[in-house]
């Protein structure tokens, strides 16, 4: 569990007003000093976090955040950044020592966004009454519990009611590839070495198909595409499922059988972070680009571009290409993300391997709140190749979704 990548953990985001004790709740909460507290209000400027297992939750990561009423330029700033950690929020602890507004307008602002929290009602040493816990429960708090975080009363009650809270889309996670794996069949997956991946390291995803492929009791094959030839000269049976870069799709299709179930990782990676069936409606826009129509990539993680880069120099190439003309194209990395969708014909997201899938869920719900299509460089790539088909063949009822959401 301690190696669990932060985009699979439980993110637990906690907000509220400065210093209302936000950042001693979360030391109380993992039992170590990881966040400056003071009394001075302002003291957490950029956002804290702090991986751990919760048991019986599992891998999680907490989150203190500045105060939703800071003040100033600065102030402005740092609520932008607690803002951006509720995009990425799987569950909220609201910490408060008094019902304003600002709870207010934070409950709204939760469960808009569906988003599930649990209230500590903190300081409870200080206050000389009950009104703040009756304030709370008027307001349709149900998940309440009185803390003194200085003194940890309350924090056990507080962590049994986060694990209460959790929410069962985390528990029952999304798989990436074991729901199209049975025990005793034979994958292979063809994994080209990508010279922007950590030295010694294979990607993130691949490894996750790893794990699902022997979880399901099946066999596995990896190999690259230059030898992937030879491997399968090698075997008994044509493998029951390929699973390939987006980049050699068209060198695989050409090795393996046609009737042999293809697809690529960044593909089968648009439902395991995202929404499959959105992302696939949003390819068909690339059939009504037009000259000087505006295009964003968005890349969730921040790396240096090296030779030709996926987001920056390949995929515009192939929209050129496909489109005929040529288009305008912004780049933005990491947890930039535009607040004006409106003015893009079409955004194509990366895998989103370093994201939740709150926070991919967020971006994708954004765009379509902005009534922008968006899809993923995986079947932007199949799309522009005229290999979508075959990619998503596997899926089931692909056709009727594509027709469903265009």
């Amino acid at each position: 569990m301690i190696n669990t990548p932060k985009s699979l953990r439980l993110h637990i985001g906690i907000f509220g007003r400065r210093n209302v004790g936000k950042s001693s709740i979360l030391n109380a909460l993992v039992g170590q000093y990881v966040s400056i507290v003071s009394d001075t209000p302002g003291t957490t400027t950029d956002p804290v976090e702090k991986v751990m297992e919760l048991k019986p939750v599992g891998p999680v990561v907490f989150i203190d955040t500045a105060g939703l009423d800071d003040i100033g330029a600065l102030g402005k700033a740092r609520i932008a950044q607690t803002r951006k950690v509720i995009d990425r929020t799987e569950l909220a602890v609201l910490v408060t020592d008094n019902w304003t507004e600002y709870e207010t307008k934070l409950v709204a602002m939760l469960r808009e966004k569906q988003i599930p929290f649990v209230v500590a009602a903190n300081k409870r040493d200080l206050r000389k009454n009950d009104a703040l816990e009756t304030a709370a429960r008027k307001a349709g708090i149900e998940l309440l519990t009185s803390t003194t975080a200085t003194g940890s009363t309350g924090i056990d009650a507080l962590r049994n009611l986060i694990i209460q809270a959790t929410p069962e889309a985390f528990l029952e996670s999304v798989p990436v590839i074991a729901d199209l794996v049975s025990p005793g069949e034979l994958v292979v997956l063809v994994t080209p070495i990508d010279i922007e991946a950590p030295k010694g390291r294979l990607k993130m995803l691949q490894v996750h198909c790893i794990r699902e492929i022997l979880d399901k009791n099946a066999t596995l094959f990896i190999t690259k595409e230059t030898e992937l030839a030879d491997v399968l000269s090698r075997l008994n049976a044509k493998p029951d499922l390929v699973v390939c870069d987006s980049q050699v799709f068209e060198k695989v299709v050409q090795i393996i059988t046609a009737d042999t179930p293809v697809t690529t990782f960044s593909i089968v990676m648009a439902r395991f972070k995202g929404d499959f069936e959105t992302m696939l409606a949003g390819t068909q826009a690339i059939d009504n680009l037009k000259p000087g129509d505006k295009v964003l990539i968005a890349e969730a993680c921040t790396h240096h571009p090296i030779g030709e880069d996926i987001g920056r120099v390949q995929i515009p190439n192939l929209l050129k290409q496909y489109a005929g003309e040529e288009l305008k194209i912004d780049v933005t990395a990491g947890r930039d993300f535009p607040e004006n969708l409106a003015q893009y014909k079409l955004i194509i997201h990366c895998g989103a391997c370093v994201f939740n899938r709150a926070e991919m869920l967020t971006r994708i719900s954004s765009a379509r709140l902005a009534g922008v299509p968006i899809t993923n460089y995986g079947m932007t790539i199949a799309k522009c190749r005229g290999i979508l088909d075959r990619a998503v063949e596997i899926f089931q009822n692909t056709n009727e979704l594509i027709d469903q959401k265009s």
